[in-house]
């Protein structure tokens, strides 16, 4: 018999898995006990509801997220650099994670509590945040013209990866959110560098 903590991560697993399925059809928690092969009782133990499930799946995101983006803030000494990776880093999140991918664009979360799709854009505000933190980086070291408007620049950005998210989701996970990324890059960065 699993143990309290393992059966939660299971459950979320799971419910992160079903969500990797093309079709946006709604999950219910009678589908994910089945999955699991447990009753919806047991869901219960763990879980006040299926938000709380969703609230969980949430967490992960953005603990996974921030100290990804924290930990290249550390090590990348170019603000330009720490940019891209940024971006690459979200684009590769998304390849790796098919079901968060749906949770981040909030295609899982339509019919679900709105305090979800609060968080998630609470999510995407804190990494446009870091990005415009990293082009202010860069403008420091001269590596990005000075007049440049990082905060239009920053938006730009997130928009980007945004769209890039949901054409993977909104393709059935065929579209790969890196296709281009290099190039789309320059194109991104034109006639904003120093």
């Amino acid at each position: 018999m699993a143990r309290s903590g393992e059966r939660k991560t299971q459950i979320l697993q799971t419910l992160a898995q079903m969500l990797e399925g093309p079709s946006a059809e709604r999950i219910t928690t009678a589908a994910l006990a089945a999955r699991i092969e447990v009753s919806e009782a047991a869901l219960y133990r763990h879980f006040k509801g299926k938000a709380d499930m969703f609230a969980g799946l949430i967490d992960f995101v953005e603990q996974t997220l921030f100290s990804l983006i924290n930990k290249i803030t550390t090590e990348e000494q170019s603000g330009l650099r720490q940019t891209e990776a940024i971006i690459t880093m979200l684009l590769g999140f998304a390849q790796k994670n098919r079901g968060m991918t749906r949770v981040l664009i909030g295609d899982a979360l339509v019919t679900e509590d709105e305090a979800l799709q609060a968080r998630i854009n609470q999510i995407h505000d804190r990494i446009e945040a870091a990005l415009k933190q990293a082009l202010r980086f860069a403008v420091t070291q001269k590596e990005i013209a000075e007049d440049v408007d990082l905060p239009a620049q920053a938006n730009v950005l997130m928009s980007f990866v945004a769209g890039r998210w949901h054409q993977y989701a909104k393709s059935g996970f065929r579209r790969d959110p890196a296709e281009f990324w290099q190039k789309q890059w320059k194109q991104l960065m034109e006639g904003v560098l120093a």
